[in-house]
């Protein structure tokens, strides 16, 4: 398993404060390996929680979590709502836990998918107790890495509860989540059909030969300084763009400014922000329909002329992904985010920061904190 990127020893990442960070990104194609093992052997117990539950149709399904783990339900929605043909929402931990009474619905029976890392999110956990306060029929599956975690203790407590724990090696100990979000992202997909068994090996194999570009062109943009980095995708990569832009956040300390938004949604207004110290990251969906769309920014970003560099990631673009021409967005999605790990990374050792603790001034926390979770009066 590979410990370091290219140009750096183990020993020079130990000092920089990168270990941690650099062999998270770098672990991912085994990680997930070992995440789909995990998924053949307990399938069985979880169909037997979900497939009832799912057999109801009127059952609402809602994906969520806080920060990065949000968005991995911003990922997933997309892709299992076309694939389950039925609604899918993705509701994030904060915006339920701030508005009780405008997300979860009385009489409305519910399927809440809660994605930690930790597990130990002061949002998540009361997101969990008011679901289990307001919704009559409620039913909780916790996708956790860590099996110590508040979330996945307080499982056995609650009426009808199903836990899955990933492997050791996907509780993520630098700061930014990184295999923890592919790994959950690719476990649920797994376990709800939108990604197929079949297509782990393939993903595995591209990712080993991505990430070795990744990190070649992670340092030539960086050595370009740029002072803004925008993300864009359509649907699945919608989300992706969120997660790629946090995690540039994240790594760099706020020093560049990082923005997403939606292949279309870019023309009304955030495309101001363009200047020549800015790039443009634009996910290329592998549908041919959205990537039509996705196209058409393209070429009208490179007529425009504004933008410093424009990096249009898929099929026949800046980097090869092999094997993965007929690949959903979602399995491209875990493929692509290692781009956006590999430059962020690459930024914030070029910035001087130590990525595994980017925040010295202790702001942010690799757990959030400083949340006051106030009573729900009903």
């Amino acid at each position: 398993m590979q410990s370091t990127i290219p140009g750096f020893t183990a020993a020079q990442l130990e000092a920089r404060g990168a270990t941690w960070t650099a062999r998270e990104i770098s672990q991912q194609p085994a990680v997930w390996a070992e995440v789909a093992r995990l998924v053949a052997t307990e399938r069985a117990a979880i169909d037997k929680f979900l497939v009832p539950l799912l057999s109801n149709l009127s059952m609402r399904i809602v994906l969520t979590g806080a920060g990065t783990s949000s968005f991995i339900g911003e990922c997933l929605a997309p892709a299992l709502a076309a694939h389950m043909r039925r609604r899918i929402e993705s509701i994030a931990t904060t915006d339920i836990v701030s508005g009780p009474d405008r997300r979860l619905h009385r009489d409305s029976p519910t399927l809440l998918i809660s994605f930690a890392r930790s597990g130990n999110s002061p949002e998540s956990l009361a997101t969990v107790d008011l679901a289990e306060r307001i919704v009559t029929n409620v039913h909780h599956l916790i996708i956790t890495c860590n099996p110590e975690g508040e979330l996945a203790r307080r499982a056995p407590q609650l009426r009808s509860a199903r836990v899955l724990v990933l492997p050791d090696a996907t509780n993520d100990r630098g700061f930014a989540m990184t295999s923890s979000f592919t790994s959950m992202v690719l476990v649920a997909g797994l376990l709800f059909g939108a990604v197929r068994d079949q297509s782990v090996p393939s993903l595995c194999r591209a990712a080993e030969s991505l990430l070795l570009d990744a990190w070649s062109l992670a340092q030539r943009l960086v050595a370009r300084e740029f002072q803004r980095v925008i993300y864009l995708g359509s649907n699945e990569l919608s989300g992706l763009a969120s997660e790629a832009a946090l995690k540039l956040l994240e790594l760099t300390d706020g020093q560049v400014v990082a923005l997403s938004d939606s292949t279309l949604g870019f023309r009304h207004g955030p495309k101001t922000i363009i200047n020549n110290r800015s790039m443009v990251v634009l996910f290329l969906s592998n549908d041919q329909y959205t990537r039509a769309y996705d196209e058409d920014l393209l070429a009208e970003l490179r007529r425009d002329g504004r933008a410093g560099e424009i990096l249009a990631l898929g099929n026949g673009e800046a980097i090869r992904i092999e094997g993965m021409a007929g690949a959903s967005d979602l399995e491209v999605s875990l493929l692509y985010v290692l781009v956006a790990q590999a430059f962020a990374l690459t930024q914030s050792l070029a910035l001087g920061l130590t990525p595994d603790r980017p925040n010295a001034a202790g702001v942010v926390n690799r757990v959030v904190q400083g949340v006051t979770i106030h009573s729900w009066l009903e």
